[in-house]
C-alpha cells in the first residue's frame, strides 16, 4: 500500500471524518455522507456485494485494496472491512493517489 494513503487515512481518523462497520458505511453511502469508500479484499462475498451495489447506486467510488487488518492498522484500530470517507478534500486526495495517472 501507498504510504501516503496510510498517511491520510491516519489523519482522517484523528479529525473524526471516517465512519467504519458495514452498516455505518451503507448509511453514510445513503445519507450522502460518505465521499469514498475503502472495502477490504478479504471482505465476505456478501458484505462486498452489500456495499458495492449501494456504492455504485449513489455513485461513491469504492476500493478494495488492502486485507481488513490492514485497513484497520492505517487507522489505528482493530480489523476493519468498511471505511467511508465522509470528507471530501481526504477522500478527492485519497482518490487521486488510488487512481493510476495515465
Amino acid at each position: 500500500m501507498n504510504p501516503k494513503v496510510s498517511n491520510l487515512l491516519g489523519l482522517a481518523m484523528r479529525a473524526r471524518k471516517i465512519v467504519t462497520g458495514e452498516g455505518l458505511v451503507v448509511d453514510a453511502v445513503r445519507k450522502g455522507q460518505a465521499k469514498i469508500v475503502l472495502l477490504a479484499t478479504d471482505a465476505s462475498a456478501n458484505t462486498a456485494k452489500k456495499v458495492t451495489d449501494k456504492c455504485q447506486h449513489y455513485q461513491v467510488p469504492c476500493y478494495a485494496l488492502l486485507t481488513r487488518y490492514e485497513l484497520g492498522q492505517a487507522i489505528g484500530k482493530e480489523a476493519r472491512v468498511s471505511i467511508a470517507i465522509t470528507d471530501g478534500n481526504f477522500a478527492k486526495n485519497i482518490q487521486e493517489l488510488l487512481t493510476p495517472n495515465f
